[in-house]
């Protein structure tokens, strides 16, 4: 028995899944390579990985259908990987069940950092579970212990991060929270030129939960609207 954390890396191009495999083998995971999207649902569910590293664009399956397949079948964090920088694609991608994405080419140094902070937010979500607090913004209310989001009595599906993004904003609603801190706060690690990750999830937000729920502070960051 070990408590090795197994990732599933799905990528056609066998170089860079292999350099993939190889930093994340020194890291410590056990890692497992899929080249497409049947092979990586088969495995998916024969490995039953803690995290999944998926490529946008994959030959037969899109990594949009594999995504939300796999999350259907048993949710997990999942990091995209894609070539397209169109928020339209991204924000499809965060759509279907995507935690987090980073846009080619990325680096090692950042791609372990994105998992670590993913893994992170699994256990925090884990020890918080016990608590029993539901809050209510506007039409909009939130379940911490249960996870759920509902909007005028209708459940909202959101991702793991988005709903950790909502919780972050709505512990102190009309604060203005930073886009370096969010980052921090939620992420796990705080870099200007990774803001637009911040941005892309708010979007996300918006449209699922409404236009108003979020709102911007030009130049600073953004901040849940007060009850």
């Amino acid at each position: 028995m070990t408590d090795q954390r197994r990732i599933l890396v799905v990528e056609d191009d066998r170089t860079i899944a292999l350099a993939v495999r190889s930093r994340l083998g020194a890291e410590g995971f056990d890692v497992r390579i899929a080249g497409d999207g049947e092979e990586a649902l088969a495995m998916y569910a024969r490995a039953e990985p803690d995290l999944v590293i998926l490529d946008r664009l994959l030959p037969g399956l899109d990594g949009l259908e594999v995504c939300r397949r796999m999350q259907a079948a048993r949710p997990v964090p999942v990091l995209m990987l894609t070539a397209l920088a169109e928020e339209t694609d991204l924000l499809v991608g965060l759509g279907v069940g995507a935690d987090d994405y980073l846009t080619k080419p990325f680096s090692m140094r950042e791609l372990v950092a994105r998992i670590h902070a993913l893994l992170r937010r699994v256990e925090r979500a884990a020890q918080l579970a016990h608590e029993d607090t539901v809050i209510r913004i506007g039409d909009v209310e939130i379940n911490t212990a249960e996870r759920r989001v509902f909007v005028r009595g209708a459940e909202a599906q959101l991702t793991r991060t988005e709903f950790d993004l909502l919780r972050r904003l709505a512990e102190r609603p009309g604060h203005v929270f930073e886009r370096e801190r969010l980052l921090s706060d939620i992420w796990g690690f705080s870099e200007a030129a990774a803001t637009r990750t911040v941005d892309s999830h708010v979007r996300a937000l918006r449209r699922k939960l409404g236009s108003g729920i979020v709102r911007t502070v030009h130049g600073v960051g953004y901040a849940l609207v007060r009850p």
